[in-house]
């Protein structure tokens, strides 16, 4: 039972790591040149830190859902920053 408890313990510390290490999406594409895009970034930043406020109002209990959420708004602003690049090598 100790060791099962251990492993549990072990397993919540390892998820309260994670989802404070999470990394929060950075807002790098220019608003004038990729406006609708850079709203995007903006509202992916307004997510990650309302999944913040939530964790914390939470005390962090959310089986892993709250920090696999910002880790997913983290790839889709990646995914935004590649489809400005993207423009921009298409419209040179």
């Amino acid at each position: 039972m100790k060791k099962l408890t251990g492993v549990v313990l072990t397993s919540a510390l390892a998820l309260v790591a994670a989802a404070a290490f999470a990394a929060q999406p950075v807002r790098d594409v220019s608003g004038h040149r990729h406006p609708n895009i850079a709203a995007a970034q903006r509202l992916t930043d307004q997510a990650y830190h309302r999944i913040v406020a939530a964790q914390q109002a939470n005390e962090w209990d959310m089986e892993g859902h709250a920090a696999k959420a910002k880790d997913l708004l983290d790839q889709a602003n990646r995914e935004l920053k590649a489809a400005a690049e993207a423009a921009n090598h298409d419209h040179r």
